[in-house]
Protein backbone atom coordinates (compact mmCIF):
# COMPACT_ATOMS: atom_id res chain seq x y z
CA UNK A 1 0.00 0.00 0.00
CA UNK A 2 2.85 2.43 0.79
CA UNK A 3 4.74 1.50 -2.13
CA UNK A 4 1.68 2.83 -3.98
CA UNK A 5 1.37 5.46 -2.47
CA UNK A 6 4.82 6.23 -2.93
CA UNK A 7 4.88 5.70 -6.60
CA UNK A 8 2.15 7.88 -6.62
CA UNK A 9 3.54 11.02 -5.04
CA UNK A 10 7.14 10.42 -7.20
CA UNK A 11 4.39 10.88 -10.41
CA UNK A 12 3.16 13.44 -8.77
CA UNK A 13 6.21 15.63 -7.68
CA UNK A 14 7.66 14.42 -11.82
CA UNK A 15 5.13 15.95 -12.68
CA UNK A 16 5.58 19.09 -10.67
CA UNK A 17 8.97 19.95 -11.68
CA UNK A 18 8.04 19.57 -15.32
CA UNK A 19 5.36 21.86 -14.59
CA UNK A 20 8.02 24.21 -13.27
CA UNK A 21 11.08 23.54 -16.02
CA UNK A 22 8.60 23.99 -18.55
CA UNK A 23 6.72 27.29 -17.03
CA UNK A 24 10.52 28.78 -16.81
CA UNK A 25 11.78 27.97 -20.00
CA UNK A 26 8.68 28.53 -21.89
CA UNK A 27 6.87 31.39 -19.96
CA UNK A 28 10.45 33.10 -18.92
CA UNK A 29 13.39 32.43 -21.00
CA UNK A 30 11.92 31.07 -24.19
CA UNK A 31 9.50 34.58 -24.02
CA UNK A 32 12.34 36.76 -22.88
CA UNK A 33 14.79 35.99 -25.42
CA UNK A 34 12.30 36.24 -28.22
CA UNK A 35 11.13 39.53 -26.84
CA UNK A 36 14.40 41.14 -27.03
CA UNK A 37 15.55 39.64 -30.34
CA UNK A 38 12.49 41.41 -32.35
CA UNK A 39 13.04 44.74 -29.95
CA UNK A 40 16.94 45.33 -30.65
CA UNK A 41 16.71 43.15 -34.27
CA UNK A 42 13.04 44.09 -35.79
CA UNK A 43 12.24 47.34 -33.30
CA UNK A 44 9.62 48.87 -35.58
CA UNK A 45 7.78 45.31 -35.84
CA UNK A 46 7.98 44.87 -32.08
CA UNK A 47 6.53 48.36 -31.46
CA UNK A 48 3.37 47.50 -33.58
CA UNK A 49 4.54 48.87 -37.13
CA UNK A 50 2.88 52.13 -36.26
CA UNK A 51 2.36 54.89 -39.00
CA UNK A 52 3.21 58.61 -38.18
CA UNK A 53 2.27 61.62 -39.83
CA UNK A 54 4.18 64.74 -41.04
CA UNK A 55 4.22 66.24 -37.50
CA UNK A 56 5.20 62.71 -35.97
CA UNK A 57 2.12 62.23 -34.70
CA UNK A 58 0.79 57.96 -34.52
CA UNK A 59 -1.79 57.38 -37.16
CA UNK A 60 -2.25 54.21 -36.88
CA UNK A 61 -0.57 50.51 -37.27
CA UNK A 62 0.13 49.63 -41.39
CA UNK A 63 -1.51 46.03 -40.60
CA UNK A 64 -4.43 46.90 -38.69
CA UNK A 65 -7.51 48.73 -40.92
CA UNK A 66 -9.26 51.82 -39.58
CA UNK A 67 -12.41 53.82 -41.10
CA UNK A 68 -12.01 57.39 -42.64
CA UNK A 69 -15.47 58.23 -42.21
CA UNK A 70 -16.81 61.53 -40.64
CA UNK A 71 -18.36 61.85 -37.44
CA UNK A 72 -21.99 60.14 -38.80
CA UNK A 73 -20.58 57.60 -40.47
CA UNK A 74 -20.03 59.05 -43.71
CA UNK A 75 -17.11 58.14 -46.27
CA UNK A 76 -14.68 60.93 -46.33
CA UNK A 77 -14.38 62.39 -50.12
CA UNK A 78 -10.43 62.93 -50.29
CA UNK A 79 -9.47 59.67 -48.74
CA UNK A 80 -9.69 55.87 -49.57
CA UNK A 81 -12.23 53.96 -47.77
CA UNK A 82 -11.25 50.71 -46.33
CA UNK A 83 -12.92 47.19 -46.15
CA UNK A 84 -15.97 47.31 -44.01
CA UNK A 85 -15.90 45.92 -40.52
CA UNK A 86 -17.96 43.64 -37.99
CA UNK A 87 -15.92 43.95 -35.21
CA UNK A 88 -18.42 44.53 -32.22
CA UNK A 89 -17.17 45.15 -28.52
CA UNK A 90 -18.38 42.52 -25.36
CA UNK A 91 -21.80 44.37 -25.19
CA UNK A 92 -22.31 43.54 -28.45
CA UNK A 93 -21.80 47.16 -30.20
CA UNK A 94 -20.56 47.79 -33.18
CA UNK A 95 -16.96 48.56 -32.67
CA UNK A 96 -15.53 48.89 -35.69
CA UNK A 97 -11.72 48.18 -36.25
CA UNK A 98 -11.31 47.51 -32.79
CA UNK A 99 -8.10 45.16 -32.19
CA UNK A 100 -9.41 44.66 -29.01
CA UNK A 101 -12.38 42.96 -30.27
CA UNK A 102 -11.71 41.21 -33.47
CA UNK A 103 -14.72 39.23 -34.36
CA UNK A 104 -16.91 38.98 -37.47
CA UNK A 105 -20.40 39.12 -37.99
CA UNK A 106 -20.66 35.02 -37.77
CA UNK A 107 -23.72 35.38 -40.31
CA UNK A 108 -24.31 33.09 -42.93
CA UNK A 109 -24.54 34.01 -47.11
CA UNK A 110 -28.40 33.11 -47.15
CA UNK A 111 -29.10 35.05 -43.68
CA UNK A 112 -31.71 37.72 -45.08
CA UNK A 113 -30.45 40.85 -42.43
CA UNK A 114 -26.73 39.85 -43.94
CA UNK A 115 -28.35 40.02 -47.57
CA UNK A 116 -29.99 42.83 -47.41
CA UNK A 117 -26.66 44.67 -45.76
CA UNK A 118 -24.54 43.60 -48.44
CA UNK A 119 -26.87 44.88 -50.80
CA UNK A 120 -26.99 48.61 -49.13
CA UNK A 121 -23.61 48.62 -49.24
CA UNK A 122 -22.70 47.92 -52.78
CA UNK A 123 -25.72 50.77 -53.57
CA UNK A 124 -24.04 53.16 -51.35
CA UNK A 125 -20.43 52.30 -52.65
CA UNK A 126 -22.02 52.20 -56.44
CA UNK A 127 -23.51 55.79 -55.87
CA UNK A 128 -20.43 57.10 -54.38
CA UNK A 129 -17.65 55.98 -57.05
CA UNK A 130 -20.08 56.66 -59.62
CA UNK A 131 -19.97 53.22 -61.39
CA UNK A 132 -22.48 50.06 -62.00
CA UNK A 133 -23.19 47.95 -58.98
CA UNK A 134 -21.49 44.98 -61.20
CA UNK A 135 -18.44 46.80 -60.47
CA UNK A 136 -18.47 46.87 -57.37
CA UNK A 137 -15.83 44.47 -55.45
CA UNK A 138 -17.14 41.88 -53.27
CA UNK A 139 -14.12 42.97 -50.51
CA UNK A 140 -16.01 46.65 -50.82
CA UNK A 141 -19.55 45.69 -49.28
CA UNK A 142 -18.29 42.57 -47.04
CA UNK A 143 -16.41 42.25 -43.70
CA UNK A 144 -13.62 39.81 -43.19
CA UNK A 145 -13.22 37.24 -40.26
CA UNK A 146 -10.79 39.31 -38.22
CA UNK A 147 -12.69 42.66 -38.85
CA UNK A 148 -9.41 44.47 -39.10
CA UNK A 149 -8.61 43.83 -42.89
CA UNK A 150 -5.70 46.67 -43.88
CA UNK A 151 -5.87 45.93 -47.54
CA UNK A 152 -8.42 46.75 -50.01
CA UNK A 153 -8.14 44.68 -53.03
CA UNK A 154 -6.86 46.75 -56.36
CA UNK A 155 -10.16 46.64 -58.24
CA UNK A 156 -11.86 48.06 -55.14
CA UNK A 157 -8.86 50.98 -54.70
CA UNK A 158 -8.98 51.32 -58.86
CA UNK A 159 -12.82 52.71 -58.56
CA UNK A 160 -11.82 54.92 -56.05
CA UNK A 161 -9.24 57.09 -58.00
CA UNK A 162 -11.50 59.19 -59.90
CA UNK A 163 -13.25 60.40 -56.28
CA UNK A 164 -9.88 61.21 -54.65
CA UNK A 165 -8.37 62.50 -56.89
CA UNK A 166 -11.38 65.46 -57.37
CA UNK A 167 -11.50 65.64 -53.81
CA UNK A 168 -7.79 66.22 -53.13
CA UNK A 169 -7.21 68.19 -56.62
CA UNK A 170 -4.74 65.80 -58.31
CA UNK A 171 -4.46 64.18 -61.51
CA UNK A 172 -5.95 60.58 -61.71
CA UNK A 173 -2.01 59.62 -62.88
CA UNK A 174 -0.43 60.90 -59.70
CA UNK A 175 -3.40 58.78 -57.61
CA UNK A 176 -2.79 55.84 -59.45
CA UNK A 177 1.19 56.31 -58.82
CA UNK A 178 0.43 56.05 -55.03
CA UNK A 179 -2.20 53.01 -55.13
CA UNK A 180 0.94 51.31 -57.41
CA UNK A 181 3.46 52.15 -54.45
CA UNK A 182 1.38 50.96 -51.52
CA UNK A 183 0.53 47.74 -53.30
CA UNK A 184 2.10 45.14 -51.81
CA UNK A 185 2.28 42.12 -54.47
CA UNK A 186 1.30 38.33 -54.14
CA UNK A 187 3.98 36.04 -52.56
CA UNK A 188 6.61 34.66 -54.17
CA UNK A 189 4.97 35.92 -57.16
CA UNK A 190 1.87 33.26 -56.43
CA UNK A 191 1.00 33.10 -52.78
CA UNK A 192 -2.26 34.94 -52.16
CA UNK A 193 -3.59 38.50 -54.04
CA UNK A 194 -2.26 41.81 -54.68
CA UNK A 195 -3.84 44.20 -51.78
CA UNK A 196 -3.16 48.42 -50.87
CA UNK A 197 -2.44 49.19 -48.05
CA UNK A 198 -5.20 51.68 -47.13
CA UNK A 199 -3.24 53.90 -44.69
CA UNK A 200 -0.20 53.89 -46.11
CA UNK A 201 -2.24 55.01 -48.74
CA UNK A 202 -4.19 57.95 -47.04
CA UNK A 203 -1.17 58.72 -45.34
CA UNK A 204 1.35 59.35 -48.56
CA UNK A 205 -1.37 61.08 -50.22
CA UNK A 206 -2.20 63.51 -46.86
CA UNK A 207 2.00 64.46 -47.15
CA UNK A 208 1.34 66.33 -50.29
CA UNK A 209 -0.52 68.83 -48.16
Amino acid sequence: MKSAIALRMRSVFAAFKAMVVLTVVIGVVYTGAVSLIGRFAFPEQAGGSLLTDSRGAVIGSIYIGQSFTDARGRALARYFQSRPSATANAAGEASPYDAADSSASNLGPFNAGQVALIGQRRIEVAKREHVRLSQVPADAVTASGSGLDYQISVAYADIQVNRVAKARGLSVDTVDSFVARCTAHRGLGFIGEEGVNVLELNAALDRLG
